[in-house]
């Protein structure tokens, strides 16, 4: 398929997991991708050039603007972006500290609103629109125990979604959140055991869990023309766990 041939996209956190697997996608239908990461590795994502994978620490604002400055140089401006990039934080919400509320919340939500507001404005000046991709999780919808931070940004991320969308439209931009469920990266491998996959697996009708590919072509299908009517909606991509 070569739907984006053409299409300038950036995809942060694109350096492994699934927005490692986004940007594969979006390289082999055709689009010239730019991979921000914090650490990134340029032989990590297949297809995408060592120049075009770029440093960018979402937690220092001023990191962020250099590594979108450098991407919309390097591809002449965006037409798609996907933030994909998170950070997983585990424990009880007695105890959570103040630091690591403020690192998972800047990380996943502010990073995701300084990005957003970076591609937005180049979108904006080149007057052509274009599609904005987020990925949530479900525990947005859910919760999650022991995971009350990481619930909350991507409570917040799906927020921000809604508001995007009602600010942006009349510049046809489009803003949508993908909702993964359990899927399989190294998201979380540290403390998953055999036996957590199980579990999680019975909860879904398909009796599976997700893979970076799931998530991928859903993305690839929003920032599609075949998308082209869809904004301000939060997507579950959970095999049925999740059905509201």
């Amino acid at each position: 398929m070569s739907r984006f041939v053409g299409a300038r996209v950036v995809v942060v956190g694109g350096a492994g997991g699934i927005g490692g697997r986004i940007a594969e996608r979006f390289t082999e239908e055709g689009a010239s991708t730019v991979v921000l990461d914090l650490a990134p590795r340029t032989e990590a994502v297949v297809g995408v050039p060592a120049p075009r994978i770029l440093p960018c620490d979402l937690v220092d604002a001023a990191t962020v603007e250099t590594a979108f400055d450098r991407a919309l140089a390097e591809l002449g401006g965006v037409d798609v972006l996907v933030n994909s990039a998170g950070i997983l934080a585990r424990g009880s919400l007695l105890e959570l500290t103040a630091d690591r509320w403020d690192l998972v919340m800047n990380v996943n939500a502010r990073g995701t609103l300084l990005a957003m507001q970076h591609a937005a404005r180049a979108m904006i000046a080149q007057g052509e629109g274009g599609s904005i991709v987020n990925i949530a999780s479900m525990a947005a919808k859910a919760g999650g125990n022991d995971e009350g931070a990481y619930a909350a940004s991507k409570g917040a991320v799906v927020a921000l979604t809604r508001a995007a969308a009602l600010e942006w439209g009349e510049h046809q931009i489009r803003v949508n959140a993908l909702l993964p469920g359990y899927v399989l990266t190294d998201m979380g491998a540290d403390t998953r055991t055999p036996e957590d996959v199980a579990a999680w697996s019975k909860k879904s009708p398909l009796g599976r869990l997700g893979t970076p590919d799931d998530v991928a072509g859903f993305a690839l299908f929003l920032a599609s023309r075949d998308g082209s009517y869809l904004t301000g909606q939060a997507f579950n991509v959970t095999g049925g766990m999740i059905m509201h």
